[in-house]
């Protein structure tokens, strides 16, 4: 028995949301020293229970222990953009006493402030500079800074205060290779406690153990994401094998339940025959009657018996196989022929003063990937290719129909049901036909009439995905930003595997690498120093560690 010490523990722990819907019920949980990655599909409470644990949330009954002090980064991390860097730290107060210190101000509130952190801005400046942020100022304010830079700045927040358990949810969401990066790196070197959630597959081979949270409970694993996916094949394998032979048990079971059937039956037949004969005394022929009724009952149970058994079992195997719902994306209508002409950017100069210098076409079903660093005006140059922002100069001109779907994921009204929001897309088709196309991107009856504003991340994703491949016209341009910030493994593959059926063009920006080379892309487009231009997958691979 392992004399580790515990720092996490969750004991009969229930959660169920205002309206009735249980997340969590008699749910059991204990984490150890070291860095665990948590996983799970969209909706099964990786994020609610981290917010359990960080006191976020109130549990319904059970109970919550922390052995130590907790730091807890949320998924939709967010600063007020009046605040200072050094108050977004927390060492505003013991800064600016310090500095009135070395003024001169010896009044004893000022030595209280500082106590024993008299090196509070070399350690500030320190962890700034290992998360990337060295040109980041104590004294400017959030409002000056990116989104990204944000999150890396309430990271750095947490690194400076210490915690014992560090939670972090989603930390790589909207990120840059650069970000992540550095992100990686701190991660790697934390010595604390550390819980993170993520379907960040570089992310989770750094962590020690990864939780596979399931149907209510949390299955452990050693090792990174790679060693889980090893572990999970053997086990669905051995699964699998079990499957077939308690099938062939209930057909072997079946088989002898018939045959024994049949021989009582033949035996009955011949008493029969010998009762209505009566070559034997009468109380001799019904005495044998009563003894082979016995006999018959007995069998019947016994074999009745072992089939309900060898069914029982049956159904153990099939439990422990996987059975992942993934979204299922049919694309009707999206070809583009080789060599149509599907974009034409002609001297494009966008808001925030990004610009794209002379022509660039796109044509045929090309597979474009927008990369760049956080706040170079990805965003910016697909929401002028949409229709959503003016340029400043210039055009922007698409031959075809397009759908984008932004990082914000605000295509949708909160207020309607999923299957109205994609009528407001698709107004001609019918009702039943709305919800026979949903049922593929896993909202299935009542899922369908839920609103949308109580959707999880990952399940607004699908919603809002849905919304726009569903309209009519097509799209045969489909633009995506950061695609796979909100979506569970399971949906990365089933995404990834709609996007290699799509015959249609594609945009992508994003910054998770792996899946954009799942996903054929054909040319590398890199936004950087305010000019667009080209690059490669090597190149990209080569940005991503620092090496150039």
């Amino acid at each position: 028995m392992s004399t580790a010490p515990t720092f996490i523990t969750c004991t009969d722990l229930s959660f169920s949301w205002a309206d009735g819907t249980e997340v969590l019920d008699g749910f059991q949980l204990a984490v150890g020293p070291g860095r665990s990655g948590l996983i799970g599909r969209n909706g099964s409470g990786k994020s609610t229970l981290l917010k359990l644990i960080a006191g976020e949330l109130a549990p319904g009954d059970g109970s919550v222990r922390i052995a130590g002090e907790v730091g807890y980064l949320p998924q939709d991390a967010t600063l007020d953009t009046a605040l200072g860097v050094d108050q977004a730290l927390g060492i505003a107060t013991a800064r600016a006493a310090l500095h009135a210190i070395e003024a001169g101000d010896a009044r004893e509130e000022n030595f209280a402030a500082v106590g024993d952190d008299w090196d509070v801005e070399e350690r500030a400046r320190a962890v700034l500079d290992e998360l990337g942020l060295r040109h980041v100022g104590l004294d400017r304010t959030v409002g000056e800074m990116s989104g990204g830079e944000c999150v890396l700045l309430r990271l750095a927040a947490l690194l400076l205060a210490r915690p014992d358990v560090l939670l972090l949810d989603e930390p790589t969401n909207n990120l840059d290779l650069y970000a992540r990066r550095r992100l990686y790196a701190a991660v790697e070197a934390w010595s604390g406690v550390l819980v993170v959630v993520s379907h960040d597959r570089e992310l989770l081979e750094r962590v020690d153990r990864i939780g596979d949270l399931r149907d209510g409970e949390v299955a452990w694993y050693g090792g990174g994401y790679s060693d889980y996916e090893e572990a999970v094949a053997a086990e669905q394998e051995a699964a699998q094998r079990m499957v077939r032979v308690a099938e062939a048990d209930v057909q072997r079971q079946k088989r002898e339940l018939s045959e024994a059937q049949m021989k009582l039956a033949r035996r009955k037949r011949y008493g029969q025959k010998m009762y209505d004969s009566k070559r034997e005394p009468k109380i001799v022929m019904n005495a044998r009657r009563r003894a082979a009724q016995e006999s018959a009952g007995k069998h019947r149970i016994m074999h009745r018996q072992k089939l309900a058994e060898a069914r029982e079992r049956l159904d153990e195997a099939v439990e422990a196989v996987r059975d992942d719902d993934e979204i299922r994306v049919e694309l009707p209508y999206t070809a583009v022929p080789p060599g149509r002409g599907v974009l034409l950017l002609r001297e494009l100069e966008l808001r925030h003063g990004a610009r794209v210098g002379g022509e660039l076409e796109l044509r045929g079903p090309e597979r474009i990937a927008l990369v760049g660093r956080n706040g170079s005006g990805k965003t910016t140059l697909l929401r002028t290719i949409a229709g959503e922002l003016e340029p400043v100069a210039g055009e922007a001109v698409a031959h075809i129909p397009l759908r984008y779907l932004p990082q914000r994921l605000d295509v949708l009204d909160d207020a309607l049901s999923v299957v109205d929001n994609v009528a407001r897309y698709a107004p001609e088709a019918t009702a039943n036909r709305i919800r026979a196309k949903l049922a593929r991107f896993l909202f299935r009856g009542a899922r369908a009439d839920q609103p949308v504003g109580t959707l999880s991340g990952g399940e607004r994703f699908r919603a809002s995905l849905a919304a726009l491949l569903l309209a009519e016209p097509a799209p045969q341009l489909l633009m995506l930003d950061e695609p796979t910030n909100n979506l569970d493994m399971a949906s990365v593959r089933a995404l990834t595997a709609a996007l290699e059926a799509y015959e249609g063009a594609l945009i992508v920006a994003g910054h998770d690498v792996p899946f954009l080379e799942t996903i054929g892309i054909t040319r590398w487009l890199v936004l950087e120093d305010g000019a667009l231009r080209p690059t490669s997958a090597a190149e990209v691979a080569g940005w991503e560690e620092g090496q150039l």
